[in-house]
């Protein structure tokens, strides 16, 4: 059995035999995402913030609000697949390539006026070629009128192989931490978690956390078109 059928056998039921959650704990493993400050260039590296380093012929995410002006989401974080590939032993992630997550967060980093929320889906990019696209360079995009960039300071990450218990923090391939996530979305994969960090001004209401989702089958396909979120808060 493949790790992501595994990982279907565990999502599929919102009540599960024990022996089932038991076994399944077990053998599925999450990947924690640590990050820090970075002295080294990070650019073709995983990080989170910053700008992605996109090719040439992948454009930027934008929504098109209802007057017209296209809004940008706002870039969570890239990540070389080759380099958390001892972190995913099961191969439930492809292990070469680049995948970039964008979502529709500026309104809960403090923007206020953001005219995106939670109900806007993200949007997860993938490039498996990306070695062929080398050398890479950040995306540039300012503030309008401002040659300032809309860019946080990006931050170094690290990978964690952890047990797929709930856990807080910033996850690949997560168990989330509330119940009603989980039972929305039986059969799906959750792709990244995204948990509130004060030191980040990022804060989801009182309390809470930012989900991406894809099905498993497009997984399998490694195909990322079709990703949704979900936000649980208080």
């Amino acid at each position: 059995m493949t790790g992501l059928e595994l990982r279907l056998l565990r999502c599929k039921y919102t009540k599960k035999p024990a022996e089932i959650e038991e076994f399944t704990i077990f053998v599925c493993m999450a990947i924690k995402i640590h990050t820090f400050e970075s002295k080294d260039p990070l650019v073709g590296r995983s990080h989170w913030w910053g700008a992605p380093d996109l090719p040439p012929d992948m454009p930027y995410p934008y929504v098109e609000l209802e007057d017209g002006y296209p809004e940008p989401l706002t870039f969570i974080c890239q990540i070389r697949l080759e380099e958390l590939a001892d972190s995913d032993p099961e191969n439930v992630l492809p292990h070469k390539g680049m995948l970039y997550f964008f979502a529709p967060i500026d309104y809960y980093l403090g923007e206020l006026d953001s005219p995106l929320d939670y109900h806007t889906p993200p949007v997860v990019l993938y490039r498996p070629d990306i070695e062929q696209c080398e050398p890479l360079s950040p995306y540039i995009l300012c503030w309008e009128d401002s040659n300032e960039s809309i860019f946080r300071p990006s931050l170094g990450v690290s990978f964690e192989r952890v047990c797929d218990t709930p856990h807080d923090g910033n996850l690949l391939l997560a168990n989330p931490l509330q119940d009603e996530i989980r039972e929305a979305h039986p059969g799906e994969i959750c792709l990244l978690q995204i948990d509130e960090n004060d030191d980040w001004g990022l804060r989801f209401y009182d309390c809470g956390s930012y989900y991406i989702y894809t099905n498993a089958e497009a997984l399998q396909r490694q195909d990322f078109s079709e990703v949704k979120g979900d936000l649980f808060f208080y």
